[in-house]
């Protein structure tokens, strides 16, 4: 039934089960995530964007000193939060149009980018740089390509194109794509509205066999000094 409806609903439908599923979110990625934001710290207000089920909390709460919030357009996603994290605020809204400006000094996203289409996500990013206020930060993790000879390599490939085969033929469409956000391309994305882009290597998740890091956290900053 998830698989037949759109990303919304699909969500919805998924949303009581999520967190006992593969898609959450890891613990390890939040921890590394929350280890490499530390040393840039501390924040005032954060935001998580397309919070889920409300884990980017683990990071937001261990990092910042003022009011969290997450941001979701899933009813029941942001539900099952409420309940998991009742001391934090909940916005249901679409995050291509955040209803925020200047509010917020560290945003993070985590899974999230492959429900977008690459001309959706100048309104994402665009959306989240006026959300903070100057200095701020946006931060999210991304692994890093799989080589060819790699059965994940495949694994990604074939899901990416069955659903492209499943929004060809079935409407409402379920945007979820594993291979539409290489680096190269989110980091001009985030340039565009203003952003100033590094990324530093979460060396708490391994390394691959060349020795580059299994994951990067890229660091979006919106110029300007904290008031």
């Amino acid at each position: 039934m998830q698989a037949l409806s759109s990303v919304e609903g699909g969500y919805d439908l998924l949303a009581p089960k999520f967190d006992h599923t593969p898609f959450r979110t890891p613990d390890g990625v939040l921890d590394a995530t929350a280890g490499a934001l530390r040393p840039l710290g501390p924040f005032g207000r954060g935001l998580d964007v397309c919070c889920g089920t409300g884990a980017g909390m683990r990071v937001l709460r261990s990092l910042c000193q003022g009011p969290v919030m997450g941001v979701d357009f899933s009813t029941g996603m942001l539900a099952q939060a409420r309940r998991a994290h009742p001391g934090a605020g909940w916005v249901r809204a679409d995050v291509r149009a955040l209803p925020f400006a200047g509010a917020f000094d560290l945003a993070v996203s985590f899974g999230a980018l492959g429900h977008f289409l690459p001309a959706e996500r100048p309104a994402l990013f665009a959306g989240v740089y006026r959300a903070l206020g100057p200095g701020g930060i946006f931060a999210f993790p991304v692994g890093a390509p799989q080589p060819v000879t790699s059965g994940w390599y495949w694994a990604l490939l074939g899901f990416d194109l069955a659903m492209r085969v499943r929004n060809a033929v079935w409407r409402p469409p379920f945007v979820m794509y594993y291979r539409t956000c290489p680096l190269h391309a989110v980091r001009s994305d985030l340039t565009a509205p203003g952003f100033t882009v590094t990324t530093v290597p979460l060396t708490a998740l391994g390394r691959r066999e060349d020795g580059s890091p299994r994951y990067r956290l890229v660091l979006a900053r919106r110029p300007g000094t904290p008031g």
